[in-house]
């Protein structure tokens, strides 16, 4: 199944389920965590079949029976599947007469895998009982076409992300407080930069686990190029720390379903530090998408005032409070990489600015040498609101030559227009601007000879400054910005003159609508003057 087939099937199926819920009583909210229980149940099955051929091909026999041994739950793990109770596959549901209790049927088969699977417990929907039953014998029809029961690789997964983006989009997401639903472009630019190939991976503000699942099909991409039989598992140790427990449960449901074995914790990265072992300094890529300007931190919390991942201090105001927490996130970020750790994280644009204490720390982070680039990201990236943002990277292992070095990237006139509200990246810019970063660190650039946005930008296929897109500031131009780092400010702005564009004639137009516009503006002074009171 080629891309476009996944597109039409993604579309296909949301239109489909969201035309049931249109002729039903529900919110987005009350139908988003039961529709993505079935998703999860469909593809949980389609996982286990392609599991399946591989798993019993690899049991070992018996000597003394011929007999080979019965597959265990740790033998699918390896395959990245769930061994799935009988009653608990999608086909078992699909195929019960009408006179059955569907909910209870469906209701019974996420507690058999929660029985399973002990990491999953308390976390699956079990509200089908609430489901009008025509509404869900049409649901469990929508997921049981042909094009779906035979889907492979991650095209169910993908159907997953695909879902939760609409939901978002349809005001049932993470939105309040800062939160927004990362949008796939922001996650691929940042797995893309960053390159989680291996070891730990921690997104302290993990949402629904959208950062792990772009590394899994990064990873997966990496070891099939390599020609290596390695899993994602073995590759990646996944640690979440997600505040909402809706959205904690919907992260174990992401990563369940694409077979990713990680542990999620719900809890508050501002007042604890809960993974076990202790993360701090210890990861090798740390990537997120906090919530934005938080503004409710206690800074009296004993715990923040002992906090290890604090290095540069409590952004504190001069009344002794914290009036936003980006820049505790960042620090966080930071703390948790090892030597040679990466990351990526999506940030308020006001960030790069900010002043007072925000800015003492922003200058410690740049003197570390470890700020590698920023990118400015234009509005309508979120697809439900319409605020720019900068996407930062910390490097912990740049090469000498780059340490007092950063790449400043404005891709603010870079992007797509997918709707009249909606902007993202190609996969032509994604490459792009991945192999210009790549052409910064001395790298393999990783770019296709026919990328026309890169050979566009570098026709001689390295790296240089171009004004209105990018620029290696040094550390004398970010001290004379007064440690700014908004892209803007060291790449210029590029100006194009359209030629052919009849500047004089669309003047005159201008200057006629003004004329008429002043014309009529009088006229009606005149008549408010003239009506009595």
């Amino acid at each position: 199944m080629n891309q476009q087939d996944i597109k039409n099937l993604e579309k296909e199926l949301w239109d489909a389920a969201d035309e049931l819920r249109g002729n039903s009583k529900l919110t987005a909210g009350e139908y988003k965590d039961p529709l993505l229980g079935l998703v999860l149940l469909r593809f949980a099955q389609n996982r286990y079949e392609d599991a399946k051929i591989e798993v019993e091909k690899n049991l070992s026999v018996n000597p003394r029976t011929g007999q080979k041994r019965e597959a265990t739950k740790d033998d699918y793990a390896a395959a990245g599947a769930i061994k799935l109770p009988e009653k608990a596959k999608y086909d078992y549901l699909a195929n019960l007469p009408e006179s059955e209790d569907i909910a209870e049927a469906i209701n019974n088969a996420m507690k058999l895998i929660e029985a399973e699977y002990p990491d999953l417990a308390g976390i699956l929907p079990k509200s089908y009982q609430e489901f009008d039953e025509q509404l869900l014998q049409n649901l469990v029809r929508v997921f049981n076409k042909d094009a779906v029961r035979n889907a492979k690789g991650d095209v169910f997964g993908r159907i997953y992300e695909f879902f939760l983006m609409k939901f978002s989009m349809q005001g049932a997401g993470a939105q309040e407080g800062g939160e927004f639903f990362t949008p796939p472009s922001l996650v691929n630019l940042i797995v893309n930069f960053i390159q989680p190939d291996h070891g730990i991976i921690h997104d302290p503000a993990c949402g629904s686990g959208g950062m792990f699942v772009q590394t899994a099909h990064f990873i997966e991409d990496h070891i099939r190029k390599a020609g290596k039989k390695q899993s994602v598992n073995e590759a990646i140790t996944v640690y979440g720390t997600e505040l909402k427990s809706n959205n904690a449960k919907l992260a174990k449901m992401n990563l369940a379903i694409h077979g990713i074995e990680g542990k999620i914790i719900e809890g508050n990265s501002f007042y604890t530090n809960p993974h076990t072992p202790n993360l701090t300094g210890k990861c090798d890529f740390v990537m997120a998408n906090p919530p934005f300007n938080v503004d409710k931190v206690d800074a009296k919390n004993k715990f923040l005032a002992e906090d290890e991942r604090l290095p540069f201090g409590a952004p504190l105001t001069g009344k002794g409070t914290i009036s936003n927490g980006n820049y505790l996130f960042m620090q966080y970020f930071y703390s948790y990489l090892n030597e040679t750790g990466r990351a990526g994280f999506v940030m308020a644009s006001s960030a790069t600015d900010a002043g007072n204490a925000e800015k003492l720390i922003r200058q410690k982070l740049i003197e570390t040498g470890h700020v590698e680039c920023i990118v400015s990201i234009s509005n309508n990236f979120f697809y439900t609101r319409s605020l720019p943002c900068h996407v930062w990277f910390f490097n912990k292992g740049k090469k000498a030559e780059n340490k007092d070095k950063i790449l400043m990237i404005d891709a603010r006139n870079t992007f797509r227009k997918v709707s009249t509200t909606i902007n993202d990246f190609s996969e032509e810019h994604l490459e792009g601007l991945t192999a210009l970063v790549n052409s910064f660190r001395g790298d393999e650039l990783g770019v296709k000879a026919d990328n026309e946005w890169f050979n566009e930008h570098f026709p001689e296929g390295n790296y240089q400054d171009i004004e209105g897109l990018c620029k290696v500031a040094d550390m004398e131009e970010i001290i004379e910005q007064d440690y700014s780092l908004t892209p803007g400010r060291y790449v210029g702005v590029s100006i194009e003159v359209d030629m052919d564009f009849d500047y004089k004639g669309r003047m005159t137009e201008i200057h006629s609508d003004l004329i008429t516009l002043n014309d009529e503006a009088n006229t009606l002074m005149n008549q408010i003057q003239s009506v009595e009171l």
